[in-house]
């Protein structure tokens, strides 16, 4: 069993199972590619994988740290393999480094990515503004919706475009995944299949990203916010967050995968009961809403497939039923303002990790046996 990661804010990182010497034949370590890097190869069968699923990741900033706690426990439990992922801004972000760390070093080396990736983040925006973080930190806790410092860039936002207040397109994130994404290894292995989403600005149609597509840019692009970065080109087009068109797409892991199993790790509510009051609720529920259009309208058309298998209406088998399942925190995200996807502090990070892995650890328990065999989410009452 791997070591678990520490307490909330302890920043502990997971233990190593495995070392790079791990004896011939053991189905658990990276086998040979043909060339290039050794790529990770899942167990099967008796001590290994029982099922496998597919992964779909939403964005959400900072609140993506919640996606890395449900990864980090599903990594963690070794029952579960993955067979593809499609992701969208802080989620291409997660599954970029899960195919990385997996490819590299199997489970244990993507719990290692995620862990290191996160804490760097928090690291780097400390030390960009560390009195204006820790004054923030102090005095508003995790929601900073009323901070001082979030205030006055929310409304620099709003009067000024990215191409003012920052002309020469300045990304921080770049150079970090820059350094942390080692491209070439990602796209040499088939560890996972990977499909990140981006939108094309001019279009408005997505863009999704395979593993053999990866670079940088697809992930920046599908991180992209239009009032914060620049578009990013990639081939003469540009892109902005995929989100508004895919978060995630599904279609990529009924078309491209085997497994039938679409696991959701949802991070946006869809349901916030009430009506906002202030400009800052109605825009962050505006968000909310657009942000899950994309996916509430696939879950619809999944919803009617599987009504017309279920009636017999389509029998030759062109059509996949579809098995879908979602871990989700809603009951704790609806308290956090929409400020707090731009929170970096450790302590908060670590806060979303243990509630992911809390969740995740009750989803694991209660569906484990079901999967390749039903739905555990009610499409009609959750999505229709």
């Amino acid at each position: 069993m791997a070591g678990r990661p520490g307490k909330s804010g302890s920043g502990a990182r997971p233990g190593a199972r495995r070392g790079a010497a791990a004896r011939k034949g053991d189905a658990r370590v990276p086998a040979p590619a043909a060339s290039g890097p050794a790529c990770y190869v899942w167990p099967r069968g008796a001590g290994g994988c029982e099922k496998f699923i597919n992964l779909a990741l939403q964005g959400g900033g900072a609140h993506g740290a919640f996606t890395w706690g449900v990864l980090d426990k599903f990594l963690e439990d070794g029952r579960i393999g993955i067979d593809g992922i499609s992701a969208t801004s802080a989620g291409a972000i997660n599954a970029a480094l899960l195919a990385q760390g997996l490819a590299a070093g199997g489970p244990d080396g993507a719990r290692e990515q995620l862990h290191s990736f996160w804490r760097k983040i928090s690291e780097g925006a400390s030390h960009a503004l560390p009195m204006m973080h820790w004054l923030e930190s102090m005095a508003w806790g995790w929601n900073r919706d009323w901070a001082m410092g979030h205030l006055l860039f929310d409304l620099a936002s709003r009067v000024l475009s990215p191409y003012q207040f920052n002309p020469i397109g300045f990304n921080p994130l770049r150079q970090l995944l820059v350094e942390t994404l080692d491209i070439e290894h990602i796209r040499s292995c088939e560890t996972v299949k990977l499909f990140i989403s981006a939108t094309n600005v001019e279009t408005g149609k997505i863009r999704v990203f395979d593993h053999k597509e990866l670079t940088v840019d697809a992930v920046l692009a599908s991180a992209c916010l239009p009032h914060i970065f620049h578009a990013v080109e990639i081939d003469g087009q540009h892109y902005w967050d995929g989100g508004y068109m895919g978060n995630p797409a599904l279609y990529p892991l009924i078309y491209d995968c085997m497994s039938r199993d679409i696991v959701i790790i949802r991070i946006n509510p869809i349901v916030r009961r009430g009506v906002p009051q202030t400009a800052r609720d109605i825009v962050n529920r505006l968000n909310e809403i657009t942000f899950n259009s994309s996916l509430m309208r696939e879950m619809r058309a999944i919803a009617f497939v599987t009504r017309l298998i279920d009636e017999q209406k389509v029998n030759d088998g062109t059509m996949k039923r579809m098995l879908i399942h979602m871990v989700e925190a809603d009951d704790l995200m609806i308290d956090y303002g929409v400020a707090s996807k731009l929170n970096p502090d450790w302590r908060f990070l670590c806060h979303l990790r243990d509630v992911g892995r809390a969740r995740a650890q009750r989803w694991i328990d209660a569906t484990i046996d079901r999967l390749g065999v039903e739905s555990t989410v009610d499409i009609r009452e959750e999505f229709l």
